[in-house]
């Protein structure tokens, strides 16, 4: 019971930490855009909002690095708050670049420069990807230190042993065939990329809170990848499948009907990937933030139904912050799955082979 007990209050805690935000910047007058709230929140910055506490706002500024008609500008992501201008540069506000650096031509029209900055999202990814990398080679130097005779490790290194063999046993040895070990790299990396990013997406103080997977750009390169390596290391029977199916002449010539669809099956593969990852990430962080939301919605309703709504959202809360650590490794396993999936396929053998 006191397990549970710690639990439930920690989890109360988390939710209380974005409520706060919510609560500074609707004023305390109940009007709020939640739209704007969630994406704002679930959304990419040049800065890392921590908390804010009454009127004070605790951010990290970030490094700006942009290349605009005028050169390259490093700078700090702090000379651009509440809308300054900084050397030709500023944030828009509202239209087709809202939320992203901009400058104006000769024309007075906004445009973007060539912008590599350090957003919240890129940081993120550092500091998941080292973490990471802190973590697997911690469990390598345990492994180093104890024989094999000294028997099975324990606690964390245990468990990233039990997973990484489910892993590799079930799902890659199982979906990929005979050559699997020529891909076990790369998706065992791929699964324990997208949990990292999934889990501490979940934490909403620093250094978590980034919704790094529910960035479609992150979920677009790790797409990429599977499909790289899906068609460069097909086989000669993969290609033939797609060009020249077993099917009737009819669906080949004149008309190409099936090979066009098997092409197309090419692309919407890790199409799908892509999709998959980034909405389901961004759906579960914004149906948390609506929730909490109901709270400061129903303020002007009357104290017994925002009370009585302030229950049921911090209950909903804590039960969809539970889900989606359950969805954290669900979606770890089926972009890995279904990578492995789609890499066995591409080394299908001839039928004399």
């Amino acid at each position: 019971m006191k397990r549970i007990r710690y639990i439930v209050i920690t989890l109360l805690l988390l939710l209380a930490i974005p409520a706060t935000t919510l609560k500074a910047e609707t004023g305390g007058e109940g009007d709020i855009d939640v739209n704007e709230l969630i994406f704002g929140h679930i959304g990419d910055a040049y800065e890392w909002h921590v908390v804010t506490l009454g009127d004070a706002h605790l951010t990290i500024p970030l490094p700006v690095i942009v290349k605009s008609s005028t050169g390259w500008h490093v700078f700090c992501s702090s000379h651009l708050e509440e809308g300054k201008t900084y050397e030709g540069l500023y944030i828009a506000e509202g239209g087709a670049y809202d939320g992203k650096i901009v400058e104006r031509n000769a024309a007075g029209e906004e445009v973007r420069p060539i912008d590599i900055s350090i957003t919240k999202n890129v940081l993120g990814l550092f500091i998941n990807s080292a973490l990471l990398v802190v973590i697997m080679l911690s469990c390598a130097r345990w492994y180093k230190k104890h024989a094999l005779e000294q028997g099975a490790p324990k606690g964390g290194v245990g468990m990233i042993e039990a997973t990484v063999m489910s892993i590799y046993n079930d799902v890659i040895k199982g979906c990929v065939g005979e050559d699997y070990k020529r891909y076990a790299p790369y998706l065992l990396t791929a699964f324990f990329f997208v949990l990292v990013n999934n889990l501490m997406g979940l934490i909403p103080i620093f250094p978590g809170g980034a919704t790094v997977t529910g960035n479609i750009a992150v979920t677009m390169v790790l797409a990429l990848c599977t499909f790289l390596f899906t068609n460069i290391f097909g086989t000669k029977a993969y290609w033939k499948d797609i060009f020249w199916p077993e099917v009737p002449t009819w669906l080949k010539v004149p008309i190409p009907m099936m090979p066009l669809i098997e092409f197309f099956g090419i692309f919407t593969k890790p199409f799908a990937l892509m999709i998959r990852l980034f909405a389901n990430m961004m759906a579960g962080h914004a149906a948390m933030l609506s929730l909490i939301a109901i709270i400061f919605i129903t303020v002007k309703a009357g104290a017994v139904i925002n009370g009585s709504m302030t229950v049921v959202a911090v209950a909903f809360g804590i039960f969809m912050n539970a889900l989606e650590l359950l969805v954290a490794f669900i979606q770890a396993y089926v972009f890995t799955m279904l990578s492995a999936v789609f890499i066995g396929l591409s080394r299908v053998k001839g039928h004399n082979e």
